[in-house]
C-alpha cells in the first residue's frame, strides 16, 4: 500500500543533479589546482613524471565538466574513479584511512563516481534534454 517512489519524483531529480554538481566542481577545483608548479615539484615524490601534471588536471577539469553538464556522464564518471583508484593505491598507498595521507577523500568521491556510473546522468541533463544520445554514452 505504501510505496517509495522517489525515483520518478522531482526530489530524485534534484538530488542526482546536486550530486552531479558536487563531484564536477570538486574534479574541477582540484584540477585546477594541478597546473600550479609547486603541485608539479611533488609529482616525482608520488612516483609520478612531473609532465603528467598537466594531463592529470585537464583528466580532472574535463570529465568534471561533463557531469555537470549530463553529456556522457558515465564514461566521464568512469575516468574519475580510475584516476580515484590511482590517487588511492599510487599516491596515498592506501596506507591510512584517515589522518594527512589518508584515503578517505579520495574513497568518497570513488563512490560517487561509481554511483553516477550505475544510475546515469538523470533528468535534469543535456543528454536528457537532446534524447538522441545512446543510454550506453550517457
Amino acid at each position: 500500500m505504501l510505496e517509495a517512489k522517489i525515483r520518478e519524483g522531482i526530489l530524485h531529480d534534484i538530488v542526482h543533479f546536486g550530486l552531479r554538481i558536487v563531484i564536477g566542481v570538486a574534479f574541477i577545483v582540484h584540477g585546477f589546482e594541478k597546473f600550479d608548479p609547486v603541485f608539479a615539484g611533488y609529482m616525482p615524490s608520488f612516483g609520478i613524471p612531473t609532465e603528467m601534471a598537466p594531463l592529470i588536471a585537464l583528466a580532472e577539469i574535463i570529465p568534471g565538466t561533463l557531469i555537470i553538464v549530463g553529456v556522457l556522464s558515465r564514461i566521464a564518471s568512469s575516468l574519475l574513479a580510475t584516476i580515484m583508484m590511482g590517487a588511492i593505491f599510487v599516491v596515498l598507498k592506501a596506507s591510512s584511512y584517515t589522518g594527512q595521507m589518508g584515503y578517505e577523500y579520495p574513497l568518497i568521491l570513488l563512490a560517487a563516481n561509481l554511483m553516477v556510473i550505475v544510475i546515469g546522468p538523470g533528468r535534469i541533463s543535456l543528454s536528457h534534454i537532446i534524447k538522441k544520445i545512446p543510454r550506453v554514452l550517457q
